[in-house]
């Protein structure tokens, strides 16, 4: 990364891994060379607008529509927000937390357009996890939806080189401070001249031990994303309406909730977190073309189809069901396809990634697989020693192409990123057509319903209570999330490891940190099987009980 920055504040830059340690990357094909000067913001909004879409839906809610040119009037306050009253200085970190709103969406552009790097955060996270993010990020600001302020002011309070966090009220009559300072600002905002190679966005993954890692991309990162995935897969156009569960924090949802929808002029429907019915009804009442989620939330929704309605009131409009966040199982696929005619497209991507790398389009989908690299990208599997398999062999997922894992200050990038490839941890095999099929994680992650849970960190939580000597968190296999975290506790002495001891230790982990991590299954031991030398095998545990 040499050459022009419009970036002030070299933070971001200067704790970018060791050259020799970065993927290769796929600049040089049309679709992803890029010119010097970019502003992601200014590319999925500007442009757009300027393209006559002004009056077009960009945003939409249960209860209101933004137009293109709303959602470029309020972005644009909120930038110069951000340069005005709260400072910004270009290469600043910002932290964002709030659910899927309006307000979000237009304050992930606000701080692209003005030159900040938007850090993300998952609306479940609890004060530890988010001190941990500041602390990586060194964070001056934050935008936060108001009703869920309180872990983030927890946290503040023990990291102070968070200064400012400016609320807002996320969808209502009222205003908060942010709205304040919004309409004391003009409409109109004059958008940081970024490089193509100025970081935009940090994105935190959990790490197999459970210390978050944090995934820098780029302003061109944002853009190759829109030109690959969507374009091979979704191919999207102006009069699509998207919808989906992932968080905006997530890559996921960043991509097919934000940029992909408004790099093509289509319309999207912000839902708060919601139950599989509430799911069903508003891709119902929204009449929505493309739906994005995880396998989890597909066989939820499956359970409620029985109606003899369901289907054929439901999915009048809907064009294309995709897939990602975990495996989708050969048995969702066809049930699904069975229930509404539609069949899922599968795919994989990640956070180092930023988004898809493999898919296929529906007319080429074999039912489970995962699909072939995607335009710009290659995949291929290998050996431990980085030696290419043969077709049919199982080994390592290795992929490089436009976007590449660029960790934030970590040791971890010689482990993702080796000889320019980056291994994602997952294992697969490839048939002689170029298809991937999913084996099974390579690492100790737990892949529950879409997220990433890390055992380890469950780990911690749990031997913070009094009543744990020992523990251990493992995979085990679940019909609806796919997979679910299972604790397996040695109770400390004076304590009996029965039903209400697991339903203590269970809250006792929310509220430690997120609670999607919980183990939601807990079995009590006398002792853990261990090794020799004292470690704990874990493919013991995984054995037992329905473990994976």
């Amino acid at each position: 990364m040499a050459g022009y920055t419009a970036h002030i504040d070299s933070f971001a830059r200067d704790r970018l891994p060791p050259r020799q340690q970065w993927p290769w990357l796929n600049r040089q094909a049309p679709d992803f060379a890029f010119p010097e000067r970019l502003n992601a913001g200014v590319e999925l909004l500007d442009r757009t607008v300027a393209r006559g879409l002004a009056g077009r839906p960009a945003l939409r809610t249960g209860h209101e529509t933004w137009s293109y040119a709303r959602l470029l009037d309020e972005t644009n306050r909120i930038a110069n927000v951000l340069r005005q009253e709260l400072g910004l200085v270009p290469g600043h970190r910002v932290l964002l937390r709030g659910t899927n709103a309006p307000m979000l969406a237009a304050g992930w552009l606000a701080v692209l357009k003005a030159g900040g790097i938007a850090v993300p955060t998952m609306p479940l996270l609890r004060a530890g996890e988010l001190a941990l993010i500041i602390e990586k990020t060194q964070a001056r600001l934050a935008l936060c939806e108001r009703r869920i302020a309180g872990e983030l002011e927890a946290a503040q309070g023990a990291v102070p080189v968070l200064e400012r966090v400016c609320c807002y009220d996320g969808g209502g009559e009222s205003q908060d401070e942010l709205e304040r300072l919004m309409a004391a600002q003009p409409p109109d905002f004059e958008a940081v001249a970024t490089a193509a190679d100025d970081i935009a966005v940090i994105l935190f993954t959990s790490g197999t031990t459970g210390r978050p890692k944090g995934a820098m991309h780029t302003h061109g990162d944002l853009l190759a994303i829109t030109r690959s995935f969507p374009r091979a897969v979704l191919r999207p156009r102006p009069e699509d309406i998207f919808i989906g569960s992932p968080p905006l924090a997530f890559a996921y949802g960043l991509g097919g909730l934000l940029a992909f929808p408004l790099r093509y002029g289509a319309s999207v429907v912000l839902l708060e977190p919601t139950t599989a019915d509430g799911f069903l009804e508003a891709l119902h009442r929204h009449r929505a073309t493309v739906c994005l989620t995880a396998p989890t939330a597909y066989r939820a929704m499956l359970k409620e189809l029985s109606g003899a309605d369901g289907p054929a009131r439901r999915f009048a409009a809907l064009r294309l069901c995709a897939s990602a966040g975990e495996a989708l199982t050969l048995a969702t696929f066809e049930a699904w396809r069975e229930a509404t005619g539609l069949a899922i497209v599968d795919g994989i991507g990640t956070t180092e990634m930023l988004n898809h790398f493999i898919s296929a389009p529906p007319e080429e989908v074999r039912p489970g697989a995962t699909g072939k690299a995607l335009p710009g990208y290659e995949a291929m599997i290998v050996d431990e020693a980085m030696r290419p398999l043969p077709d049919g062999e199982v080994g390592r997922l290795a992929v490089r192409g436009p976007t590449g894992c660029r960790y934030l200050d970590d040791a971890r990038q010689r482990d993702y990123v080796v000889d320019g490839w980056n291994l994602t941890g997952d294992a697969f095999r490839r048939d002689a057509d170029g298809y991937f099929w999913y084996a099974a994680r390579t690492d100790d992650m737990i892949v529950s319903a879409g997220y990433n849970i890390a055992g380890p960190e469950v780990e911690e939580a749990l031997l913070r209570h009094p009543a744990v000597a020992e523990c251990a968190v493992v995979a085990a296999a679940d019909e609806l999330r796919g997979q679910i975290a299972k604790a397996f506790v040695v109770p400390a002495v004076g304590h009996a490891g029965d039903a209400r001891l697991a339903r203590e230790l269970q809250d006792f982990v929310k509220g430690c940190i997120a609670p999607y991590k919980y183990p939601r299954a807990v079995a009590f031991l006398d002792a853990l099987p261990k090794t020799p030398t004292g470690k704990v095998q874990r493919y013991l545990l995984r054995q037992r009980d329905g473990g994976s």
